[in-house]
């Protein structure tokens, strides 16, 4: 297939430059144009960024021309990282004009009429895209992924979800790549925990029961299940950690979890989709994994991993969860909800 024109809106910070690695070399998505703030526009992506990656800009990026975050000259394809400060009028602004956004940023995210997607969990709220653009009156769309510890969490649960979920608790160990640059003082977070990270909390519980609720035409009925949150900031650089215990309507014995972790697919290996894992959630034996420095890059990143699966004796069950924040929870999975969109028809609309 020819690739497909996109751009980055926000390519500066760090979330585009997740971005830009992520699309480097992508078989499907070519990226051509950049977008960031008033002050950046007109300069070269080299003179217009404080590179903080690993290695170096990708060439052909360092050169092109950063554009003011307007609907215009930008391919009809976006990916957007910008600051939620102003992410809501610019991102509506490229609907509007036409262009299909696919936001990693968490204003739109709990509207009724977009979708908050997790492939493998609920490809089809994007059943919801024509009801926006009638609701909206604009030929564009968007769409969005989750918050990045929500990510872990939801495809923890996703194979759980045929046994009936009724409640969860769940507490996070948050990388410190989660916070940006510059992120936590190193005074603040060396041999520490920081067991509050703003608006945090409140994301997870009400983006879980989104994504696993269902879809109507009128919109989504969230999850019919309580779901608590604990969020803490620990001293590891990439990686978000979630333990989880949950309450199941089922009763499932741990034989038939272990299966349905072991067996989760999703509906996304019909696609053959570029990022999309063999296995989107992958269960661990040892009894001291997942962990981040050991399996958090691991599959490129995409991968959740589960283990310690054990008796809860509050709830029914309680294990691990282990996600790449800054891959699977935000440039990695906006991408791969892109490439969803492209195989089902969805860029063409």
């Amino acid at each position: 297939m020819q690739r497909i024109e996109c751009g980055v809106l926000g390519a500066t910070g760090m979330v585009g430059q997740h971005f830009i690695r992520f699309l480097e070399n992508h078989p499907w998505f070519d990226l051509t144009w950049a977008g960031a703030s008033d002050r950046s526009a007109g300069k070269k992506m080299q003179e217009a960024t404080a590179w903080r990656l690993d290695g170096e800009m990708p060439e052909r990026i360092s050169r092109l021309r950063v554009e003011e975050s307007k609907p215009g000259n930008a391919p009809k394809l976006v990916f957007s990282a910008m600051d939620a400060s102003v992410a809501t009028e610019i991102e509506q602004s490229f609907a509007k004009a036409g262009h299909i956004v696919v936001s990693n940023s968490k204003n739109h995210r709990m509207e009724p009429d977009v979708p908050l997607l997790v492939p493998e969990v609920n490809a089809d709220h994007l059943g919801i895209a024509a009801k926006q653009r009638e609701r909206r009156g604009w030929t564009g769309l968007i769409v969005t992924n989750p918050n990045c510890s929500t990510v872990a969490l939801t495809l923890g649960l996703g194979p759980l979800k045929p046994f009936g979920i009724t409640r969860v608790v769940a507490t996070t160990m948050q990388a410190i790549s989660g916070a940006g640059y510059p992120g936590v003082p190193s005074m603040d977070i060396t041999a520490n925990v920081i067991p509050f990270i703003a608006g945090e909390e409140e994301k997870m519980q009400q983006e879980t029961q989104k994504i696993l609720g269902e879809l109507s035409y009128e919109g989504f009925a969230p999850l019919a299940a309580r779901v608590s949150a604990h969020c803490n900031r620990v001293p590891v650089v990439d990686g978000h950690t979630v333990a989880i215990s949950v309450e199941l309507a089922a009763k499932p014995e741990q034989g038939a979890i272990l299966d349905a972790f072991r067996n989760y697919k999703g509906a996304l290996q019909q696609y053959q989709l570029p990022s999309a894992p063999a296995r989107p959630v992958i269960y661990m034996d040892a009894p001291d994994r997942p962990q981040p420095r050991r399996d958090a890059c691991r599959e490129n990143g995409m991968v959740v991993f589960t283990g310690r699966l054990r008796p809860c004796p509050v709830l029914d069950w309680k294990f691990l969860a282990l996600g790449h924040n800054t891959i699977r929870g935000a440039a990695g999975a906006a991408v791969l909800n892109a490439e969803l969109m492209q195989a089902i028809g969805l860029l063409d609309s």
